[in-house]
This record gives structure tokens, C-alpha cells and sequence, in this order.
């Protein structure tokens, strides 16, 4: 099998270097990944602009080929997998994300943004993200396990696979759900505050999101909540 990975986080990641073992379970890797990171970039692609892509000759995992990419993680899937690998993978990764992608704000995600180019594109589609704590303990347990399931399971076109792990201890964690319903809740509620006076009357804001700790039942949302891996399939407008 082949395998594409890219992310929203960077080539250098610690996400991706832990999807990038993982994969190599199932098959052969390539890494197409953004040169820095893109969080919140959704499904941009770069039009006006050239794409400079490096290979990476000494990526920290073995047996992987990687390159980065200066444009967006979209453009990593597109120009990954029509130029830089020599024939079309089978499966495209994105992720694993610093942060969850589930709710209403998955329509924001660069992670989701890449696994639906790859699904326009015809590839085989997954999305891993976890949350900001830096706890892996979940992640580690579970991935390849999740991965080795829904590999190979077919979603209808425009869809794509979203695996969000949840930020807690493994003695923490209650299990899998899978066939999770995107959440229409926001997980987080933003506002603005403002930050500096400018010339001119200008005003400099900078955004703030607060979590928001409610969600229906059989969601992402509150799967996560409840401290369960949320493992669903979801379509190219969220639901």
C-alpha cells in the first residue's frame, strides 16, 4: 500500500513523525508537509504562487521519504501525489493534528482541509488529530489500531475518515465510538480583544477562543468529552 502523509503542523512535527511510524505498519510512506505551520488554513490552495518542495534528507523516522512544501496542506496532497510521488497513493493521512478537529470548527481545519483534497483527488482518506495537552498516552494506544480498521473501509466520495483522540490519561479513557455525528456546536466560542491603539483610529485585535464543555449525545463533540477516542465519517461541509 501506499501511503501519503502531510499535516497542518509542520513538517517537523511530533504528530506527524508519530503518524509517519504508525503508517508504516500498513505500507509505504511518503511525506508531503508544509515547510511551517498552517493551522486554521482549511482547504487553501495556492493559485498565484510557485510550489518549492525540498526533499528532507534526514528525516527523524526511518525508511520514510519526506520532503516539505511551501504552500498549504492541500497543496502538499495535490503536488505530493501528482509530482512527487511516482504513482498515486492509496491512502492519504493528514495529521496528527496539535488540537482537535471535530464540531463546527472542523470547517476551519487544514487537517481536514488536506484528507478532503485527497478524497477530491480520489485517495483513500483519514484525518488524526488529539488534544493540546501533549498527553499521547490515548494516541499511542489506539492509533494503530483504528488505523489497521478503517484502512481499508470505503467512504462515499467527498468523505473522509476523522479520528480525534481525547486529551486525557490512558487509564482515563473510556474506549472507542465510532459512527460519530459532527457536532453543530462550536468548541470554541471567539471573540476579540483589543490590544492596541493605532495611527490613523486604527485598532490592532487579537482573537480569543473559549472552550465550550456541552455537546448532544452521539456526537464528536461529546465523545471527546466523555473522554472516548471519536472515530467518524464525515462529508466535505462538516455533516
Amino acid at each position: 500500500m501506499r501511503i501519503l502523509l502531510t499535516n497542518d503542523d509542520g513538517i517537523y512535527a511530533d504528530g506527524l513523525e508519530r503518524l509517519a511510524r504508525a503508517a508504516l505498519n500498513f505500507g509505504e510512506v511518503w511525506i508531503v508537509a508544509p515547510d511551517s505551520e498552517r493551522s486554521a488554513a482549511s482547504h487553501s490552495v495556492t493559485l498565484r504562487h510557485a510550489l518549492d518542495v525540498y526533499p528532507i534528507n534526514a528525516y527523524p523516522v526511518e525508511g520514510v521519504k519526506a520532503y516539505s512544501c511551501s504552500g498549504m496542506p492541500a497543496d502538499c496532497v495535490r503536488v505530493g501525489s501528482l509530482n512527487v510521488m511516482p504513482e498515486k497513493p492509496d491512502v492519504v493521512m493528514s495529521g496528527i493534528n496539535k488540537g482537535y478537529n471535530m464540531a463546527s470548527d472542523i470547517q476551519y481545519s487544514a487537517t481536514a482541509g488536506a484528507a478532503f483534497e485527497a478524497a477530491f483527488q480520489g485517495y483513500h482518506p483519514i484525518a488524526v488529530s488529539e488534544g493540546f495537552s501533549g498527553v499521547h498516552e490515548v494516541t499511542d494506544r489506539y492509533l494503530s489500531e483504528i488505523l489497521g480498521k478503517i484502512i481499508n473501509v470505503s467512504v462515499p466520495a467527498g468523505h473522509i475518515h476523522n479520528v480525534n483522540f481525547p486529551d486525557c490519561k490512558l487509564s482515563e479513557c473510556k474506549g472507542i465510538l465510532y459512527d460519530r455525528k459532527v457536532s453543530p456546536w462550536m468548541y470554541y466560542k471567539d471573540h476579540y480583544n483589543e490590544i492596541e491603539k493605532l495611527d490613523n483610529g486604527g485598532i490592532r485585535y487579537m482573537i480569543e477562543g473559549v472552550p465550550t464543555m456541552y455537546a448532544e449525545e452521539g456526537s464528536d463533540f461529546k465523545a471527546l468529552l466523555d473522554n472516548y477516542v471519536s472515530v467518524g465519517i464525515v462529508n466535505n461541509i462538516g455533516y
